[in-house]
């Protein structure tokens, strides 16, 4: 048996006829659409919990700096100093002074 082209296949599959009833309505019963009270139950939670994480999102932001980039002073500070200067030596190391 010699394998079927992929086209050619395709256009057997689309050109068979269906095998459903004329009558089925292709699953909408009498009640298709509607929805229940326990769908609107699980909506209304969904929405109440949105809001509250949102709200919780937003407190979380508010406490977030307006930049994270570094301030400018204690760059143009450390520029001044340059290296070498009396003070750079940390307090808790004694200076070779010998």
């Amino acid at each position: 048996m010699n394998p079927v082209p992929w086209d050619q296949t395709t256009a057997m599959v689309l050109v068979q006829p269906s095998t459903t009833k004329d009558k089925d309505p292709g699953g909408q019963q009498e009640d298709f659409g509607k929805s229940s009270p326990l769908g609107l139950m699980i909506l209304v939670l969904f929405f109440i919990a949105v809001f509250f994480l949102v709200k919780s999102m937003n407190k979380h932001l508010k406490k977030l700096p307006a930049s994270f980039d570094p301030p400018a002073e204690p760059a143009a500070v450390t520029a001044e100093k340059g290296p070498g200067e009396p003070g750079d030596e940390p307090a808790d190391k004694p200076a070779d002074r010998g």
